[in-house]
């Protein structure tokens, strides 16, 4: 379900309401002029939200609360600058430095905060893609929407007052210092330390960053200094624009990368593409460009942009299995294999992904015996995570083609409690048990996944076989006449037992139109040609 509208028309607190009631799962994102911000559900519960280039405020809220010193902080940025692929928070656990429970509860209020100040919106566009999940290496919580809702209306009515005294974030202001050391009035922790940075120079945004508080506070805190007395405004900064800006191609580069997660991949390549005009060649907005081609199924563009990402001397093993895959799409194998060989040469040869890639290109090229020693390394390095349903899918189909049903039913057996939701995945194990005999159990593992996607025409198709195997054929009919609904050119099996179903009831016409059928889809089929001979003989 895709949602989409005008923050005009709906309010984002009406939307989150929505969607909690709902129970969705997916991604909600929210534009606004050049910010972009995103909140994940997981079945209606708030599981994790993000503000696209807002300065990140775990350390800094961390330091405020007094778990952790600026020196840890430091330290730990510095190890973060070593290890890029990995959170804050984890290296901070990782070290010691706080526990588990403290970084989920800081963690708590900095996507609480992602939220307040995206309820500050109330204009742009929202859009809501079902199950779009969060990046495997964010933090998740669950929280109940509605346990933000009113605390959100607050703050929403109170940044209305304030957007009165304070309506951009380039204003400076200066201490009215007489009055303040005169004035016996207690100051909130947070009124003293944006007390302390006001100094006629500094502007709004230079003391939201320096404070470590976030917007919201912030702002109280200089709309109740400013309605005392003790600041008042003096201009406005002067801040100079580079003739390139780093970081504007740095903020096209982070919107994009917002976009391509949320699904939004025409926005997505617009940033991209900015990003290249700014910084000619730039690799990442590149590697990217491919990710989103892929993404959009378009295998000759994306196979193009990979292409010149590798192009460079120091390209990664990613771009290579990238490229790879790209040109397996395409069934250009030959090339997808030297592109996996290159990418195993530039440190590949330890990833659990590009084996499993190995192993699917040699699978698709008839080397039955190479698959299945490609899938058998690769396990190994997946380390304690399960493979991923790729690795299940492909795996097992190496199994069964090499006559190994039973261990193929047991690798489907493993996938599908890895991944219970995997329409595949349970409709490729009721394929095997049907095989070795386990009818009842292949029956359940097809009904289940009709329950995850009633709309997959495979499994219908394996429904039907089931039935049509157990002589139950009005039942079987039933399930392959959705099946070619949903997909015409399904396969010209389908149609053969179509019409010997409509043969057994009779139904001559349909019965040679279902062969036909079959014969257009494979015309060297010897079965649906003797068929169609003899029914034309006798009739």
């Amino acid at each position: 379900m895709a949602i989409r509208g005008s923050l005009k028309e709906a309010s984002l607190p009406d939307v989150l309401q929505l969607l909690a009631m709902g129970q969705k799962t997916g991604c909600l994102s929210v534009s606004h002029r050049n910010n972009f911000g995103y909140i994940y559900f997981d079945r209606g519960r708030i599981s994790y939200a993000s503000v696209v280039n807002r300065r990140d405020r775990l350390g800094d809220m961390l330091v405020k609360t007094g778990l952790i010193t600026q020196t840890q902080l430091d330290s730990t940025v510095e190890l973060q600058n070593r290890r890029r692929d990995e959170r804050l928070g984890h290296l901070l656990v990782e070290q010691g430095v706080i526990g588990a429970k403290q970084l989920d509860d800081a963690i708590d209020v900095q996507i609480r905060e992602a939220v307040y100040f995206l309820f500050t919106w109330n204009e742009g566009t929202f859009n809501f893609e079902a199950d779009v999940i969060p990046d495997p290496h964010d933090h998740l919580v669950s929280i109940n929407p509605e346990s933000l809702l009113l605390e959100g209306a607050r703050r929403v009515d109170e940044w209305g007052l304030i957007e009165k005294k304070i309506p951009s974030f380039d204003i400076v202001f200066q201490m009215e210092r007489k009055r303040v050391l005169q004035s016996d009035a207690e100051l909130t922790d947070e009124q003293a330390a944006v007390l302390a940075l006001v100094n006629g120079e500094r502007d709004v945004q230079a003391i939201i960053d320096e404070s470590g508080l976030v917007e919201f506070e912030a702002g109280k805190a200089l709309y109740g200094l400013l309605a005392a007395g003790f600041i008042h405004r003096v201009g406005k900064s002067a801040r100079a624009l580079p003739a390139v800006s780093e970081s504007r191609a740095d903020e096209h580069l982070n919107l994009g990368i917002a976009f391509y997660k949320t699904g939004m991949f025409d926005e997505a390549l617009r940033e991209f593409r900015r990003v290249m005009e700014l910084r000619d060649g730039d690799s990442t907005a590149r590697f990217y460009v491919g990710l989103v081609y892929s993404r959009q199924g378009n295998w000759a563009e994306a196979s193009a942009a990979f292409v010149e990402c590798t192009s460079h001397a120091g390209a990664s093993a990613a771009a290579f299995h990238n490229l790879a895959f790209t040109l397996e799409q395409q069934k250009r194998y030959e090339e997808a294999r030297a592109a996996l060989d290159e990418a195993m040469r530039r440190g590949g040869n330890e990833h659990a992904r590009v084996h499993t890639s190995i192993g699917i290109v040699s699978l698709l090229s008839g080397d039955l015996n190479g698959a299945d020693a490609a899938f058998t390394t690769a396990r190994p390095f997946f380390g304690r995570r399960p493979p991923s349903a790729a690795w299940y899918h492909y795996a097992a189909l190496a199994k069964a083609l090499l006559g190994q049903t039973s261990r193929a039913a047991a690798i489907l057996t493993e996938g599908v409690a890895a991944n219970p939701r995997s329409a595949v995945l349970l409709n490729n194990l009721a394929a095997v048990l049907e095989r070795v005999g386990e009818y009842d159990a292949a029956l359940a593992a097809v009904e289940r996944g009709l329950q995850e996607e009633p709309g997959m025409a495979q499994l219908h198709k394996t429904l039907g076989d089931l039935r049509y195997r157990a002589t139950r054929y009005d039942e079987a009919l039933e399930s392959y006449v959705r099946a070619t609904k949903v997909s015409p050119d399904l396969g010209a099996d389908v149609y053969l037992k179509l019409g010997n179903i409509r043969l057994r009831r009779r139904e001559r016409e349909e019965a040679v139109r279902s062969w036909e059928r079959a014969l257009e889809l494979d015309p060297d089929n010897a079965i649906v040609r003797t068929n169609l001979e003899s029914i034309r003989q006798v009739f």
